[in-house]
């Protein structure tokens, strides 16, 4: 990547609902603000006030159809920045991720990456991060808990997030691959462990196996979602 085109994050933040942590998140990326970086919330129809309270700590809060493919990518297109970072909501990433994540860009010639991913907890939890990171290096495959960025000329060049309602990370990341290999951050993003918590660790594994397993085989991401929905009531 030419170092001209490296120079500005654009940090989306994909929310519905989370007026709990919104403001915690936000805070936490207020030093990057400063540095020039922007942050663009997109809300996919909270009923609670999250975009009221992430709108002093955003640079543009915008609403969008719901489904984070669809946030997103709405985002995407109204971003000024040069790397697109797309940053869940219960996700806390390094202070100094721009001073990880540009720097690293341009030193090997990448388009996107991701970082490692760390659950908060202990115990299984901490296997299923090592499993997702190990998995994430073996394949080339990147998900969003992982925080993908690219820059935004790979992004266009790659078709942006499919409009699908579940897989949307992985179907990006196949497209990207075929452009470069992924940069593979040994830093950490800190992710909650609350969809964890909510149905225990060994179902959740299970579930998401299942709708992994599915979306190879070639199921519709529609049916997927469905599925999904139905066991994460």
């Amino acid at each position: 990547m030419d170092a001209a085109d490296a120079d500005r994050l654009s940090i989306i933040v994909p929310t519905l609902n989370e007026a709990a942590g919104i403001e915690h998140t936000l805070q936490a990326l207020q030093s990057l603000r400063r540095r020039g970086h922007e942050i663009i919330v997109v809300d996919g129809g909270s009923s609670d006030n999250t975009a009221a309270l992430a709108t002093p700590l955003a640079d543009r809060v915008i609403a969008s159809a719901r489904g984070r493919a669809m946030q997103m990518h709405a985002a995407a297109g109204i971003a000024n920045g040069s790397v697109l970072w797309f940053l869940h909501a219960d996700t806390r990433p390094p202070d100094d991720a721009d001073l990880i994540i540009l720097p690293a860009l341009r030193a090997q010639d990448r388009v996107w990456g991701r970082f490692d991913v760390a659950l908060s907890g202990h115990g299984l939890l901490l296997l299923v991060a090592w499993l997702m990171n190990l998995r994430s290096r073996l394949t080339g495959i990147a998900t969003g808990d992982q925080a993908m960025f690219v820059t935004r000329a790979a992004y266009w060049q790659a078709g942006g997030f499919m409009q699908i309602p579940l897989m949307e990370d992985i179907a990006l990341s196949r497209a990207l691959r075929q452009i470069s290999r992924p940069l593979a951050l040994q830093q950490r993003v800190h992710t909650s462990n609350r969809r964890w918590q909510r149905h225990g660790v060994v179902r959740t594994v299970l579930i998401m196996w299942l709708l992994r397993l599915g979306y190879f085989i070639g199921v519709k991401p529609a049916r997927l979602a469905a599925f999904y929905a139905a066991h994460d009531a």
